[in-house]
Order: structure tokens, then sequence, then C-alpha cells
């Protein structure tokens, strides 16, 4: 691969023989009113001096369970063509549209998406060198924090007409994962239907000791941005987390801070293993159809209350196996 790199830029191509790494360009869409959505990676996986391979991760979410597939295919299916973020054999990614399969002994799934890009994109790491030097070891941001879908999706023999499902598309990539994490997504709020929060919160390790919570992100209502987080911003920020569920606050610039709480019952979360390039693993719980509520307080203002009763995401991703969650039977 050669010029400029981009947000959507693959960067796999560019990793030396020697090096790990892993990567991932993911969607999630959700129903504008069911408690009903989908969770999609296309992932690349590098051990260090191995060839990279590619795997395909699905799972949808209804009111009483989830039901995922996953598959991995040999390095020769993985690569960029032009217009396109990725392909893993037939299934590809690209600026407004994903197709795939991934059909296992499990599931059979299959997807042919169209995505509407409503906003731009999100930049988790407050400075744009963050994402092009070693350190982080782990780089995220959102190809685009609100977005619409329409298509299909199929799962066994539940056929699904996706029109006009919000959602988001997100890339990441890096050396290795984070210690512990937090991914946090929400749309469909009742109170305003455009507006969104994105958010990444990480403990990342440095030799033997492990930093506290860090958040990045954002809010955006009525239009108009709210940046979240960021490292001078560590003592203000608060987590306490569970497998199914956290409460947050993240402090903003201005004195303002937004307050989260987000969670669902046990039965409609997915647990994956994700594996490090360097073979280490986490345990990933993830629920694309949370409940969420957020509350911004700004100084000389009332605060601001938005709710979504499945307009939202959380993972968890952990070092402990446990948590209580059946893991998804598929190896990374």
């Amino acid at each position: 691969m050669s010029g400029k790199l981009t947000p959507a830029s693959s960067r796999f191509p560019n990793v030396p023989a020697a090096a790990g790494h892993y990567e991932s360009f993911y969607l999630r869409a959700v129903h504008p009113s069911e408690p009903l959505a989908v969770w999609i990676r296309y992932t690349v996986r590098k051990p260090p001096g191995a060839q990279p391979r590619g795997s395909l991760w699905f799972t949808l979410f209804e009111p009483d369970g989830v039901r995922a597939s996953k598959v991995t295919l040999d390095p020769a299916a993985l690569g960029v063509r032009e217009g396109e973020h990725l392909h893993i054999g037939q299934s590809r990614i690209a600026p407004g549209r994903a197709v795939g399969r991934a059909e296992s002994a499990q599931l059979d799934a299959s997807w042919e998406l169209e995505i509407e890009y409503r906003e731009a994109p999100l930049r988790h790491l407050p400075r744009d060198w963050m994402y092009e030097r070693p350190l982080p070891r782990t780089k995220s941001l959102s190809l685009c924090p609100a977005a619409t879908f329409r298509g299909v999706v199929s799962a066994g023999g539940t056929r699904l007409e996706v029109d006009g499902w919000p959602g988001m598309v997100g890339h990441n990539w890096g050396a290795e994962h984070a210690e512990r994490w937090i991914w946090l997504h929400g749309v469909a709020f009742e109170q305003d239907a455009g507006a969104w929060v994105d958010l990444t919160v990480g403990r990342v390790r440095i030799g033997p000791l492990t930093t506290p919570w860090i958040a990045n992100g954002a809010l955006s209502i009525g239009g108009r941005r709210e940046r979240l987080g960021g490292i001078g911003r560590v003592r203000g920020t608060e987590v306490a987390e569970a497998p199914t569920g956290a409460e947050l606050v993240v402090p903003g610039a201005n004195g303002v801070r937004l307050r989260v709480s987000v969670g669902a019952p046990r039965e409609r979360f997915v647990a994956w293993v994700y594996a490090d390039p360097d073979g280490g693993q986490h345990n990933t719980a993830n629920c694309s159809a949370a409940a969420i509520a957020l509350t911004l307080e700004r100084p000389g203002q009332r605060p601001l209350e938005l709710r979504s009763g499945h307009g939202g995401a959380y993972e968890l991703g952990m070092r402990e196996t446990d948590h209580g969650l059946q893991l998804q039977p598929f190896p990374d």
C-alpha cells in the first residue's frame, strides 16, 4: 500500500514481517424501535513472524438472546482492493457498503448493507500523530459515529429487512489490546433521535504498572459535539464496571460532565475470546442492544437527560474468565 494513510486505510499491509498486529473494521446497526441489533466485525490478526489471517464475526441480538457465528480464512483470502477498506474472501467492507457471510456449524449468517454516513469521523485519540507512532499501542476511531443502514441481514432462518436502522462504523488497530477496556456507543434516544455518544475507556499496562481509566470520545446533541475525556481529565473520570453493565462519569471541557448508565440482562450478551498478537488473550462481553441513560451536566444550565431502552452498545474487555457468560465456541 502506498500514499498517505487516512482514518479508513487498512494498516496491516504495512506491518513489518517480524511485528505483531491486530486490526478491525466493525459496525453496529440497531432497530429504531425494537430491541434488535446486529454487530459485525472484519478482523485481521498477525502474530509476530507470521502471515495475517482474516476473520468474520457476526452477532444478532434479539429480545430473548443472541445468535453468533465466526469464520477464519487462509491468509490468501485477505486483502485490500481499490475502493474498499478490507476484504476477507468474498466478504468486504467499503465506504458506504458492507457485504459478507459467516457460515459456521453454529449459524449461517449473511449480510448486504448500504451505509449512509451522517457524521464526520471521530478520532478518539486527541492528537493526529498518535495514530502514526508506535505508542499508544492501541488506536481507535469511528469512521462514522452516526450512520444509517439499509439492506438485508440473514441469520439461520431469520431474514431481517434493515430500513433506516441507526448505528456506527468503526476502525481500530494496534500491536496489542489495552489491559482492560470499555467501548460504549449510543443512538436511538427517545428525546433526540439524532443524538449519539461514542466513548472508548481503557486501562493500559506500562511495564509492571497499569494506568487509571482514560476516556476519549464525544457526545453529539443538537448537531454539536462535546469532546469528552482525555489524559488530562483522568482524575475526574469514574468507572464502575461489570460484565453486563457500567456506571461512568466522564468530564469534558469547560466544566462539562457526562454521567452514563448502560447495561442489559445477561442473556443479551455475547462473549468471545480476543487474542493478542503475542499470544495473550482477553475475554470480551458485548451487548449492542443495551439500555443506556445519559445525563449531561453543564455549568449554569439544567442537566440534560437522554435515554434509550435498546440503543446502547456496551463492551468490556477483561482478563478474568469467571464472568459467568458463556464463551462462543470459536478460537481467535
